[in-house]
């Protein structure tokens, strides 16, 4: 049994997640997903991590209490259902919060989905440029939200994605990523083949040349939690494993 603590990407919200996390919760496991305060202008990378951080310690506190509560009434003084895993799953600008959030929990396993990768000292509002981004999509067409992020997702669920996102606040974007190095946790990456908003060969080569490893690739596109929940979740069991 692992639990996944799951981050979403800029303006989004932790509901995006409720596909996969309805897979992972069908395979046995814990699911978090955490609202971070991307539109409160006043919170930086330090209140996204603290917000993950305070979600993971709450059910902690919540599955220790119905576990005792549970010996209490069975008279078994230790519960068989323990946590073996602590699995963070990132999404887009939720690559920014991650490391920090396993820096401080001790996380098992860090899985980046389609996300960005900062460097020490990097702003997100300068990873545009210092990654390579705009010269990789220099001269790609204009292309509305639904065709950039949500093109293979079912027509229902992407007008209703647009519908609950939030305004982003500029705050995460003006702080460098406070980190002197990537934390001490084995990361894996997961590319979206069919990702229209980071570019798949673009993102091979940024993923080989941050993290030094090869990216694991999926079917699907930026948002693939909506278009592939179930591929996705079966993904990440199986990088878990």
């Amino acid at each position: 049994m692992a639990t996944y603590v799951l981050i979403h990407g800029a303006g989004d919200v932790a509901s995006s997640w409720d596909l996969v996390a309805e897979e992972l919760r069908e395979r046995g496991h814990d699911v978090i997903a955490v609202d971070l305060p991307c539109d409160d202008p006043d919170a930086g990378l330090a209140e996204y991590a603290d917000a993950v951080v305070e979600a993971v310690g709450a059910a902690a506190e919540e599955a220790a209490t119905a576990a005792a509560a549970a010996a209490g009434s069975t008279g078994v003084t230790e519960s068989s259902n323990t946590r073996e895993q602590l699995v963070v799953v990132a999404h887009s600008l939720g690559g920014f919060t991650a490391p920090l959030v396993c820096d401080r929990i001790g996380a098992d396993l860090l899985v980046l989905v389609s996300a960005m990768i900062p460097l020490p000292g990097e702003t997100a509002g300068e990873w545009w440029t210092t990654s390579g981004y705009m010269a990789a999509t220099r001269g790609r067409p204009e292309l509305d939200d639904i065709a950039l992020y949500l093109h293979d997702v079912p027509p229902d669920l992407g007008a209703a994605a647009l519908e609950q996102s939030r305004d982003q606040a500029g705050k995460p974007m003006t702080e460098p990523w406070p980190l002197d190095a990537w934390p001490d946790v084995e990361t894996r990456f997961l590319l979206c083949r069919d990702d229209r908003f980071f570019p798949t060969e673009w993102m091979r080569g940024l993923v080989r040349e941050r993290l030094g490893i090869e990216p694991d690739e999926i079917d699907g596109s930026h948002c693939v939690y909506l278009s592939r929940p179930q591929e996705l979740a079966q993904r990440l069991d199986a990088l878990r494993d």
